[in-house]
């Protein structure tokens, strides 16, 4: 059992008990896992072959607040699998659809529409203001991107891909095991993959590996059962078959520093900018240990966990965030940005490169 990701709200009404009386029943779940769920808040990115089901799944569980993060709009030969969605919406936006579709199955959850193309620019913000991710997107950019935004705003989330009669699900969480870059270390050159404009998928398979989508959501919002961290489930509909692969860290793999548009200075930038005195804020994001060993002179020591808990900690003006060598910075820079800051950057490469490029350090 994984420690609940979610706190459990207010105690249930009348109509809640009615409606959620099966997952009463259940031991694993009873009424506050039910009342973590009505208190959640989960971001499905695509509202397609995926993330229609989960969406509707979500929705019958009683997910309190369900974002919807998705630019295009309903076609025809979306209708085959994606059925959040009717003949009715055809050039409809799928996120209006999609909320629709929700209002209709259960009206008491709050759905936030994002008409957007999730991106470097807004990823982070946009997963600043949900617990979980589902991600049901169609394409490995985006999927880099959901697990390097997760990774920094330090989210677990839940993979789903389907192709053909085949299926993948698993969930990743940076602080805890592997994650989508320790399964696919690096991105297939454009137009090497089909996806399934090109090579088709049964609308089945789309239902099959978005209700285990779902399953590990519910799991990982009330702590039930055994998440599929570090495993992979591979679902082969032609065979009628389920099985696991094992998924670990690879150790060479690089941390994530960042998203393409989070600010940045190199090495010997910030010693320019900071030699006679002036220039940005640093803060130190290390330990206080690490900070005592060797020091940007001036830096003013504030731990990760104390930015994450609170980016408001943060001086005002314009800052300079580092690390040991980028990661932790990376992260406390991605808060910072999420709480509306526009004035901060993290050093490239922490206090490494500041050594490296001849730069002064006090110790404590």
């Amino acid at each position: 059992m994984k420690t609940p990701l979610v706190g459990p709200g207010p105690e249930l009404s009348a109509d809640q008990r009615a409606r959620y009386s099966r997952h009463l029943l259940l031991p694993e779940i009873g009424e506050v896992g039910q009342r973590r769920l009505l208190a959640a808040r989960v971001l499905v990115v695509g509202a397609g072959g995926l993330g229609s089901p989960a969406l509707l799944y979500l929705a019958a569980a009683g997910i309190g607040t369900i974002g919807v993060v998705d630019d295009d709009v309903v076609d025809t030969s979306n209708l085959q699998r994606q059925v959040a969605h009717g003949t009715p919406d055809v050039g409809r936006p799928k996120v209006d659809s999609a909320a629709d579709a929700v209002a209709r199955l259960n009206p008491t959850v709050t759905v936030h529409r994002h008409r957007e193309r999730l991106d470097a620019g807004n990823a982070l913000d946009l997963l600043s203001r949900y617990d979980l991710v589902l991600d049901g997107s169609d394409t490995f950019a985006t999927r880099y991107l959901v697990n390097d935004a997760c990774v920094l705003s330090g989210l677990p989330w839940v993979w789903g891909a389907v192709l053909r009669f085949d299926g993948h699900v698993s969930v990743f969480d940076g602080a805890e095991g592997p994650t989508y870059r320790d399964l696919f270390p690096t991105e297939p050159p454009p137009g090497t993959v089909p996806g399934c404009g090109e090579a088709g998928v049964l609308g089945g398979v789309c239902a099959a590996i978005a209700a285990t989508m779902v399953t590990e959501a519910v799991k990982l919002i009330t702590g039930a059962g055994r998440p599929l961290l570090g495993r992979v489930l591979v679902h082969d509909a032609l065979a009628v078959s389920w099985r696991e692969v094992p998924l670990r860290p690879d150790p060479r793999r690089a941390a994530v520093t960042g998203l393409g548009a989070l600010p940045s200075v190199g090495a010997a930038a910030l010693i320019a900018a900071t030699a006679d005195g002036g220039g940005p804020v640093v803060v130190d994001v290390r330990e206080p240990h690490e900070h005592a060993e060797a020091a940007v002179p001036g830096s003013v020591l504030l731990p990760l966990a104390r930015v994450l808990a609170d980016p408001g900690l943060l001086p005002r003006g314009p800052l300079v965030l580092h690390c040991a060598r980028g990661s932790r910075s990376a992260q406390a820079l991605a808060a910072a940005l999420a709480a509306g800051r526009g004035d901060v950057a993290h050093l490239e490469g922490g206090i490494a490169a500041w050594v490296a490029a001849g730069g002064p350090t006090t110790t404590g």
